[in-house]
């Protein structure tokens, strides 16, 4: 593996990394102080250069970031969510912020997500409170709420393919397929025997969904046939923190975990386990793989490290 581009961050536990949409090289951060347990919050915007990575912008929030997701519409602005039950709006252009906060949900949001098809623009929020929202942007209040969920929902994410689809992960042991056009639940999957933190789409095959749980394990979803999971994925020796498809190899997947180590998987093969990355000394709660370079993987950590890197099994054809 390439020597990793590193900033460390003192006093502020990574619990989300996102790459810009629009910027190469762009990476957002959502972190929290004391573990996101007490104190504020920090969402950190850092570009690379010749010398590393670099913050552009530094937003300060009143209390623990979770998760941060960009605009699909304009490179400036991004939203992050937040132990205070609210969601908020930040841009880039400008130094100070944020935008606007939208605050509904009544305990801790720990996602957000913003949509992925064209002609619609639209935010997935998940709380503590049980409850799943879907925000629009341009409007001050939440246009839905879905309930059904009977935990904490410790993940929402957008179908890329399928406008007003999206999935959800619980602590109810439950996959959740919702449609915002019929406000209800379409598919219920349980998914694992524990608690499940992370899911994600295929980029490349609309019915096709993984779930990261607390079981140390990795599921594969056909939602055409729920009834078994096509793929399951094991090596992780703690709970899998979060998982995110590949955007350029239709069966690979990378997942960090609370055993410290991002891995790399292609569910194709006999032998899937494709690559251990193990360079923190904490909790890896964020992960994320670019868009616009096939090889460059980003995490952070609660060791108060943010990271990008080209792992070898990226870098290597096949």
């Amino acid at each position: 593996m390439s020597a990793a581009r590193t900033l460390r961050v003192p006093g502020r536990h990574g619990y989300a990394a996102e790459f810009s949409p629009y910027l190469p090289g762009r990476l957002a951060c959502a972190t929290a102080q004391h573990y996101g347990i007490a104190g504020c919050g920090t969402l950190l915007v850092l570009d690379q250069n010749d010398s590393g990575l670099q913050i552009f912008r530094s937003f300060d929030w009143n209390d623990g970031l979770f998760d941060v997701t960009w605009s699909e519409n304009n490179e400036h602005v991004l939203v992050t969510c937040s132990g205070d039950g609210s969601l908020q709006f930040w841009d880039t252009a400008k130094a100070t912020g944020p935008l606007q906060v939208y605050k509904e949900h009544t305990q801790e949001v720990y996602c957000v997500d913003w949509s992925q098809t064209r002609g619609e623009q639209l935010v997935v929020s998940g709380s503590w409170d049980q409850t799943v929202k879907v925000w629009d942007p341009t409007v001050g209040n939440s246009l839905c709420t879905f309930r059904g969920h009977e935990s904490i929902i410790y993940s929402t994410i957008w179908s890329p393919h399928i406008p007003g689809c999206f999935a959800s992960a619980s602590g109810d042991q439950t996959l959740r397929i919702w449609d915002v056009k019929t406000a209800g639940v379409r598919i219920v999957i349980p998914a694992h025997q524990t608690e499940i933190l992370s899911c994600d789409w295929c980029k490349y095959n609309e019915n096709l969904v993984v779930t990261g749980a607390v079981d140390c394990s990795l599921r594969g979803w056909d939602l055409r046939n729920v009834r078994q999971p096509v793929f399951e994925l094991l090596g992780h020796t703690y709970a899998i923190r979060r998982v995110k498809f590949s955007p350029f190899h239709a069966s690979v997947l990378a997942s960090c975990s609370y055993d410290f180590t991002v891995r790399f998987w292609n569910f194709s093969k006999p032998d899937p386990l494709l690559e251990t990355v193990e360079h923190h000394t904490e909790f890896t709660c964020g992960l994320d793989l670019s868009l616009q370079s096939p090889t460059e993987v980003a995490d952070c950590s609660w060791d108060e490290t943010i990271k990008i890197y080209d792992p070898v099994c990226l870098s290597v054809p096949g």
